[in-house]
């Protein structure tokens, strides 16, 4: 990467947020360690979808539609009340321990930041908050602004264009592969952070960045 880039559009749920208290809130109530590693994959699954039918249902609904369906594969009754307290924990969900500091000297070196997730405008919002790291990013967006999940190009493409950026001077940093390679193929830049468990798509564009945090990803942006 010879450029270094405006804009750096962050992924929320894995990215910047632990999402392990809700891996143990859906692990135990459908009785499975692999439960929470099922739906997850299930969830992005339904967004798409409903993305390529050209249909929108909020991130909420289908988290609870999709929970219900593994539960059944897991042969477990849920009830609409439990289904609900199952999910809660989505919204109190801190961040890992590097990013609120990494947010703060990003901020602090210039860059414009901004949270893009599928999830509803409301739970994003709250979920920052709750994490305390909300008042770091200039814009937080939900893909509720053009209604197709990501790795849609039309998500990419609303971010920067609503921050007057070109593509290619902006970033998306993530940890999720299949967020990456959609980012790679809108014409972005991209940063991997290297959670436990995450890898990249191999047959994908490789990512300008690759760290183990989002230390590591900041350490290598302030060096260009």
């Amino acid at each position: 990467m010879t450029t270094k880039p405006k804009l750096l559009i962050f992924d929320v749920n894995e990215t910047l947020l632990d999402m392990s208290p809700l891996e143990q809130s859906i692990n135990q109530a459908l009785k499975n360690e692999w439960a929470f590693d099922i739906w997850f994959p299930t969830l992005l699954h339904y967004s798409l979808v409903e993305t390529l039918t050209e249909n929108y249902r909020d991130f909420s609904e289908i988290a609870a539609a999709t929970l219900k369906m593994v539960a059944h594969k897991l042969d477990v009754q849920l009830s609409e009340e439990k289904v609900k307290k199952v999910l809660s924990p989505i919204t109190k969900l801190s961040a890992y321990p590097e990013v609120a500091k990494s947010l703060d000297i990003l901020s602090n070196n210039g860059f414009k930041l901004v949270a893009l997730s599928n999830g509803k405008p409301q739970v994003v919002q709250d979920q920052l908050k709750y994490a305390k790291i909300h008042h770091f990013f200039d814009k937080v967006l939900s893909v509720e602004e053009v209604k197709n999940y990501k790795p849609h190009v039309s998500t990419y493409h609303c971010a920067y264009s609503l921050m007057n950026i070109l593509p290619e001077d902006s970033m998306l940093i993530a940890a999720h592969g299949w967020d990456i390679a959609g980012a790679k193929r809108a014409g972005l830049k991209a940063g991997f952070i290297e959670r436990s468990g995450k890898s990249l798509y191999p047959l994908a564009i490789e990512p300008e960045i690759t760290g183990a945090s989002l230390a590591e990803i900041t350490n290598f942006l302030l060096s260009i």
